[in-house]
C-alpha cells in the first residue's frame, strides 16, 4: 500500500510507499471532533489546495521549505538508521509511508493545518506537545527510533516545511481534507480470516506475501514498507489502532488505483484487512512500553486495545470491535467518543 510522490498541487501516481501516522474522523459518516485531541472547527467546506511547490521563496527561508520537505520525502537517507545527516529513525520507514505525497494528499494523513493546530493538548501523553514534538513521537513509535534536537537545522526545516504547506489555513482551525475520510462501524468485530483474504487480493503483490514489503537495492529505503514484523510501526502508532488503519487503507490503498473519491475497497474489506494486517496472533511487531500512554484513561480512543479504560469493554472488543456499543456506551456517560 505505497505512497505517491509529486509537487505540492500535483497528483501524480507514481508509486512509492505508504501505510501507517494523527488526525480524525468521522463516526457512523459524520465527522465527531474530540475537543480533548486539539481539533477544531473546520475552516472551509471547499477542498483545501495546498501551495505549488514554485511558489516556495527563492531566500534562505524557501531553501530551508525545500530542505523539510526533501527530508520529509526521504528521511531513511537523510536520518534513518544508514542516515548521512544523522541516525535517528530505527527501520528504514520514513515520514512519507504515513503523510502520503509529502504530506500533501487529501484525506491521507497530511500536513495541512498541522502548523496552524499546533502546540495541542495529546491525550496519548496527556499534555501539552508542540508540532516539534510530535514530529519526534512519529519517529519514535513508527519509525522505532529516537528523538531529534528540537533546535536542530533539521527539526526547523521540516516545521518550517509544514508552515509554508499550512498557508492560509487560519490559526487553530482545520481545513476540509485534513483529516481521514469517514468509514461505517460494523456491526460485528472486525475479522483477521477474511482480512487475509483482502490482503492476498489487494496487498500481496506490493507488500509481498510474508508483508515484509520490499526494499529497494540500496538497502536504505523501502519501495513497498513492511506492514508487521521487527522493522515495521510499533503497536500504540496510529496504524496499529484498527479504525484509523482501516480509514487510511480505505481511501489511499491500493494506491496506484485507489482514492479517496474512488475507492477500491468497502468499508467491511478495509476493515478487516486493518484487523488482520495488525493482528498481534498472526503476526509480531516491536514492543514498547505502553503503560504510561493515555494518563487520563477515559480519554483513550475507542479502537486503543491497550487496558485499562474508564469504560466496560474488553481489550478484545477495543481492538476488533463492534465498536458501536462502546461509542454509545461513552456518549451516554460523558466520556471521549474519538478514534
Amino acid at each position: 500500500m505505497p505512497g505517491r510522490r509529486n509537487s505540492a498541487s500535483m497528483r501524480s501516481k507514481h508509486l512509492i510507499v505508504g501505510v501507517a501516522c494523527i488526525l480524525f474522523a468521522a463516526v457512523y459518516g459524520c465527522s465527531q471532533q474530540t475537543p480533548h485531541r486539539g481539533d477544531a472547527v473546520i475552516a472551509d467546506t471547499a477542498l483545501f489546495v495546498p501551495p505549488d511547490t514554485a511558489t516556495i521563496p527563492h531566500n534562505a527561508t524557501g531553501d530551508m521549505i525545500r530542505y523539510g520537505r526533501d527530508l520529509l520525502v526521504n528521511f531513511p537517507y537523510y536520518l534513518g538508521p544508514k542516515g548521512s545527516v544523522g541516525s535517528f529513525g530505527g527501520n528504514g520507514l520514513g515520514c512519507q509511508n504515513c503523510h502520503l505525497e509529502a504530506g500533501t494528499r487529501p484525506f491521507g494523513l497530511n500536513y495541512f493545518s498541522a502548523h496552524a493546530r499546533y502546540p495541542q493538548y495529546r491525550a496519548r501523553e496527556g499534555k501539552i506537545l508542540t508540532l516539534g514534538d510530535r514530529i519526534n513521537n512519529c519517529i519514535e513509535r513508527p519509525l522505532n527510533g529516537k528523538p531529534m534536537p528540537l533546535d536542530s537545522k533539521e527539526m526547523v526545516a521540516m516545521l518550517a516545511y509544514m508552515q509554508w504547506l499550512s498557508t492560509g489555513v487560519p490559526v487553530g482551525k482545520r481545513v476540509h481534507g485534513d483529516n481521514l475520510k469517514a468509514i461505517a462501524l460494523l456491526d460485528r468485530p472486525a475479522d483477521p480470516g477474511k482480512g487475509r483474504i483482502v490482503y492476498e487480493r489487494h496487498c500481496q503483490r506490493c507488500h509481498g506475501d510474508d508483508g515484509q514489503g520490499v526494499i529497494k537495492e540500496d538497502g536504505i529505503a523501502y519501495v513497498y514498507p513492511p506492514l508487521w514484523g521487527p522493522l515495521s510501526y510499533q503497536p500504540g502508532s496510529s496504524m496499529h489502532r484498527l479504525i484509523k488503519s482501516a480509514q487510511f487503507i480505505k481511501y489511499n490503498m491500493p494506491n496506484d488505483i485507489a482514492s479517496w473519491d474512488k475507492p477500491v475497497l468497502t468499508d467491511e474489506e478495509a476493515m478487516d484487512v486493518a484487523a488482520y494486517v495488525n493482528d498481534d496472533k498472526m503476526h509480531t511487531r516491536p514492543q514498547p512500553d505502553l503503560t504510561n500512554e493515555y494518563p487520563v484513561h477515559k480519554e483513550k480512543p475507542l479502537d486503543y486495545y491497550w487496558p485499562p479504560y474508564d469504560d466496560p469493554f474488553s481489550a478484545e472488543q477495543h481492538k476488533y470491535g463492534p465498536f458501536k456499543p462502546i461509542f454509545e456506551w461513552r456518549k451516554k456517560n460523558g466520556h471521549p467518543t474519538g478514534y
